[in-house]
Formats: C-alpha cells, sequence, structure tokens
C-alpha cells in the first residue's frame, strides 16, 4: 500500500505558521489564533486611528502667538503679563528666580552712573554743542531710505549716550560735591565689580565679541539659575555670585541711595547725559526694599526686570472660551538683528502675530547700527512681516508700545523733529506725534500686506497692568474667535 503523501496548504504571508502535528503532517492554522491575532490588530488601528484624532483636535485647539518686535520692545513684559493674567500661580513660584536679576538690574544702574561721572570729568569741554554745529554730523544717516526721515546719531558711534536737550551746559560740579562724589564711588566699587560676573552666571555663560554686557537669557535659563546655586534659588539666601551680590547689596544700600539722589546725578539726567535703563529709576527708587535680606520681588518688580532674549522661548497658558479649553503657546522671540534668523522656522503654522513698537524710542538708535533709528528699525521690520508669504494666515495685532515714556519725554522738552526729520512743524504734544506714528505704520500695512488682512491696533504701556490686561482679553478672545472660525472648531 502506498504510503500517504503530506498535505501543505497553502498560506499568506500575513497568516499564522502552520502547526506540525505528532505524524509530521502540517496542519491548518489554528482558527482561534487567527481571529484572536485580527482582533488584536483592529484594536491597534482603532487606538492609531483615536490617537491621530485626539492630536488633530489638539493641535486645533493649539494657538500659536508669536510676540515679534526689535530687541527692548517690550515682548517679554507683554509675555509677564498674560502669564499674570492667565497662569499667576506659576509666575508666583518663579518669584526667587526674578530675585538676582533684580539686583543685576540696580548694579548695572549704579555701574552705568559712575561710568557717566567718570566721563564727564574727563571731558568737561565735551558737551553737545559741538555735535550740534558739525553739519556733517547732522547729515541724514542710512536710515533716512526707509518710511521716515531720521536725523543719524553720529554722536552715538563716538560713546553711547543721547543728545542734551540743553546744549553747551556742561557738567560742572562743585569741589563738595565731587569730594561726595568720590567718596561713594569708592564705597560702591565692591558692588559694581561683581556686575560682570553676576551677569555672566545669570546668563549661563554667554558672552559676546561685539562687547555687548548684560544679562541673555534663553529657554529654562531658571531651572539652570536654581542648578547654579546648589539648588537654594527661594530657599534663604541665593548662593554663588547672586549671593554676594545680595550680600553686597545690602550693606551698601545706602550709598546706592546717596548716589541716586546726588545733585549732580539730578544734573546729568537734567542734561539728558546720563542713558539708563527705561527700569532704571523704578528699583533705584525702591534700593531700600530690595536690599532687604528676605527680599522676594512683587509684581510689579517682575514687570520692570530688564533682561534679553536669545533665541525662543515658548510659553503655554491654557486658556478658556466659551467653555472651551485652548492651549494658547506664547513664543517670545530674540529681536535684536542678529537672531531675527530665528523667527523663520516659527513662521509657517503661527495663528497670530503680535508685533511690538516702542513709538518712544523716536530718539534712540540700534546698538547693533548706532546710525539707524529705533522707529526707523521698527517700521522696516514690521513692513518686512507684513510681506512675509509665510505669515499670510496669521492674525495681525500691532502694539505701539511704551506711551508712558513717549508722553515723560515729550513732557520734558524732547522734540520729536530733531530726531525724526519728516515730522516738521508738528506739534510737539502726545496725540500728535502718536497719530503721526500710527499713520506711518498703518501705511506699510495698507502697501505691503500680502493677503489685506485686517490689523488690530493698540497703544500700550506694558507696565500698566489693568489697561494691558484688558488688552490680552480683548486681543486673546478676538485672535481664540478667527481661529475658531477658520478651523471649523465649535
Amino acid at each position: 500500500m502506498p504510503s500517504a503523501v503530506p498535505i501543505a496548504y497553502g498560506r499568506s504571508s500575513s497568516a499564522p505558521a502552520s502547526i506540525e502535528g505528532d505524524s509530521g503532517i502540517l496542519l491548518p492554522p489554528n482558527r482561534f489564533y487567527d481571529e484572536e491575532s485580527q482582533r488584536i490588530s483592529n484594536l491597534i488601528d482603532e487606538e492609531l486611528r483615536k490617537e491621530s484624532q485626539r492630536q488633530k483636535e489638539a493641535r486645533r485647539k493649539q494657538v500659536k502667538v508669536m510676540l515679534l518686535g526689535q530687541a527692548e520692545s517690550g515682548k517679554s513684559t507683554l509675555q509677564k503679563q498674560f502669564q499674570i493674567y492667565y497662569a499667576s500661580k506659576t509666575l508666583d513660584r518663579e518669584r526667587p528666580s526674578w530675585r538676582p536679576v533684580v539686583h543685576f538690574n540696580i548694579i548695572r544702574a549704579v555701574k552705568t552712573i559712575l561710568d557717566e561721572i567718570d566721563y564727564e570729568l574727563s571731558h568737561p569741554d565735551d558737551d553737545d554743542s559741538d555735535v550740534e554745529s558739525d553739519p556733517e554730523l547732522n547729515e541724514p544717516g542710512p536710515s533716512s531710505a526707509g518710511p521716515l526721515s531720521s536725523s543719524s546719531s553720529s554722536q552715538r558711534v563716538k560713546r553711547p549716550r543721547q543728545p542734551s536737550a540743553a546744549p553747551g551746559n556742561a557738567f560742572r560740579p562743585s569741589s563738595t560735591e565731587l569730594e561726595t562724589l568720590s567718596v561713594l564711588r569708592t564705597r560702591l566699587l565692591p558692588l559694581v565689580a561683581l556686575h560682570d560676573s553676576l551677569a555672566s552666571e545669570l546668563s549661563g555663560g554667554v558672552s559676546f565679541s561685539r562687547g555687548l554686557t548684560g544679562v541673555f537669557v534663553r529657554a529654562g535659563w531658571q531651572g539652570l539659575l536654581q542648578s547654579n546655586q546648589g539648588g537654594r534659588a527661594g530657599k534663604g539666601s541665593p548662593g554663588g555670585v547672586a549671593g554676594l551680590a545680595a550680600k553686597a547689596l545690602d550693606s551698601s544700600r545706602e550709598d546706592v541711595q546717596a548716589l541716586w539722589v546726588h545733585n549732580a546725578v539730578r544734573k546729568l539726567i537734567q542734561l539728558r547725559k546720563l542713558k539708563l535703563e527705561e527700569s532704571a529709576p523704578f528699583f533705584l527708587d525702591n534700593v531700600a526694599r530690595i536690599a532687604e535680606p528676605d527680599y522676594l520681588p512683587n509684581v510689579d518688580d517682575v514687570l520692570n526686570v530688564r533682561l534679553q532674549t536669545l533665541g525662543v522661548i515658548e510659553h503655554s497658558f491654557p486658556i478658556n472660551l466659551g467653555g472651551t479649553m485652548y492651549d494658547w503657546r506664547l513664543y517670545d522671540v530674540g529681536g535684536a538683528r542678529g537672531q531675527r534668523h530665528a523667527w523663520v522656522p516659527y513662521f509657517e503654522d503661527a495663528t497670530a502675530i503680535i508685533f511690538l513698537a516702542p513709538i518712544s524710542a523716536f530718539d534712540q538708535y540700534l546698538d547693533e547700527d548706532a546710525r539707524t533709528n529705533r522707529i526707523d528699525d521698527s517700521l522696516q521690520l514690521f513692513m518686512t512681516i507684513c510681506s512675509n508669504k509665510l505669515l499670510k494666515k496669521a492674525h495681525l495685532v500691532l502694539m505701539l508700545n511704551k506711551t508712558d515714556l513717549l508722553k515723560a519725554k515729550l513732557k520734558a522738552g524732547v522734540r520729536v523733529q530733531k530726531y525724526i526729520t519728516s515730522y516738521g512743524s508738528r506739534p510737539n504734544k502726545y496725540d500728535d506725534v502718536a497719530s503721526y506714528f500710527r499713520a506711518h505704520f498703518m501705511q506699510v500695512h495698507k502697501r505691503k500686506d500680502v493677503s489685506n488682512r485686517s490689523l488690530y491696533l493698540h497703544f500700550t504701556s506694558m507696565l500698566d497692568i489693568k489697561a494691558t490686561q484688558s488688552i490680552i482679553v480683548n486681543v486673546g478672545e478676538a485672535i481664540i474667535r478667527q481661529h475658531v472660525a477658520q478651523t471649523g472648531l465649535t
């Protein structure tokens, strides 16, 4: 009798392997095993589909807002205002990390004052009448090719200070004042000596070949600072250079106060020869409180802090609108000329752009280019954003910022026409100046915007919490409503 021929069952590559019985005959796949495998495969496919849907819904509820503008335009302050309104608890947890930054702001202000006094005393005949009388120095610089005609600042090439509002008035303190200044300078030298090392510690060791100084922060800087201080940030006295600075400021507070109210310093301010950072008067006025060993920055302190952003720092806020939670992602982008290339990767899917232009800066020039007026630079930058095709779908909000400082400058008699020659003989009043700058930005938008989208314009002062948060609510709701309409969310 012929032997039985083994039967081979055909199977696809995706089917389970056949099972070999004790007799050596290949048996068909187990039907239950095949069905279970298919069930598991279907479950995995369904879970992947649900996860894809969840991610899609999350992206639709994600509102990506970029804060753009030149350096010192108020972007970081606006970000903190958003944080105060939507995530105040997170700001409260960060307060200890701001303490050494506030201390640095005071040390920097003291150093600036002493440096200016040293310069004025070593150049007694160097007043601004010489600058005014030289016609070559009054020729319009490269910035005049932009939307505004502005006087160049060749003086800033020579040394970084603002032109005097009262030409010909030299800085000549009395012998008694000179003696007092000498004593104060000697006493404050140990405090000022910490300036560079504290800046380096706060900046994580970042330095610049062009000689720029100050605090430059990246994403995660607060955690890095706490790590450098051995985890002691917010737990008693800080360590490292920050701890030394806190102790030095505590022991020097009376000398700092005496320097700040000194007649010679008041004279420098009156002559506009002293270029302090905008927040310096606030901190110097409050040095007694800030120098206390148990000092913890309050909200006003945090808003007034001056530091510079490197790269892009992301902040996330949950916003409830009509019962729906939206993930509001705010991107604070470094505004220095050398950093503007970092904006590009974030452009394409941006929901909205909030552009900040400091209109108080009509008498200031770029650190990177001492012949470019900062108003001109803002206009040129705004023009670039309006004409960028990658941004044509992003909602556009323009904040003409630092109106409080603009009012103060105009009240002090600083004339816009001296720096923006195209301003002509218009009244040197706030309403007229603000309207003039507004018209120029509106004109740029009208001529250069690639998608003819609406422009939402606001005059702002970021240090005014109540007014700014009212604007934040209006702007936020408008952006989200348009985002909902655009994405089809209900």
